[in-house]
């Protein structure tokens, strides 16, 4: 009777979805970490902010022509596109990548411009699965994920495989979502017992 080697279809299991998956795991690393942080930064944008001073106020009545002699000041006369006022305080200006929003009073303003990340922009947009053919990819990776994580168990044999060290390791990565997930109830009966 011919013995079936499951070690070695394990590990080329495991190996080729490792280099096909490669490129696929730091997008998602990287857009993940970066993702996570949309309190702290923009992982899509640098914007940045440029306060001007007319030193005049502004007319309601101002037209193309005086907003564009205003954007010719400060470089930006290239990038108008439109202008409104959103009150009867305020004007806007809308740019290419970005806008000026000036207080017609004090003639004070500034100009913010947006632009893109390089490469995390696009990781990020890979992340947010931008299209049905991607849907599809993006599920075949998570289904190999699965696949990646099982077959990892079992690589190693001896005192560093899934029968020794592990098994504790294992133990305590399944122990960390449990913990957190549980948490709200654990809060709960802690508070009933003070």
């Amino acid at each position: 009777m011919i013995e079936f080697k499951w070690r070695k279809y394990n590990r080329a299991i495991h190996r080729d979805l490792g280099y096909f998956f490669f490129a696929m795991s730091l997008i998602y690393g990287i857009s993940g970490v970066a993702i996570n942080h949309l309190n702290d930064w923009n992982p899509n944008y640098i914007i940045t902010n440029t306060p001007i001073e007319l030193g005049r106020s502004i007319s309601t009545n101002i037209s193309k022509e005086g907003v564009l002699e205003i954007l010719d000041q400060h470089g930006e006369k290239g990038n108008y596109k439109k202008y409104y006022f959103p009150n009867t305080e305020t004007l806007k200006v809308f740019l290419d990548g970005g806008s000026v929003l000036i207080n017609m009073n004090t003639g004070s303003g500034n100009i913010e411009k947006l632009r893109r990340r390089p490469i995390l922009h696009s990781m990020n947009f890979l992340h947010y699965n931008p299209g049905s053919w991607w849907v599809w990819f993006s599920d075949f990776y998570a289904i190999s994920l699965v696949f990646l994580a099982i077959t990892g168990l079992f690589i190693l044999r001896g005192k560093n495989g899934i029968t020794r060290r592990g098994a504790w390791l294992t133990i305590a990565g399944i122990i960390v979502p449990i913990i957190f997930l549980s948490w709200p109830l654990i809060k709960v009966l802690y508070l009933k017992l003070l």
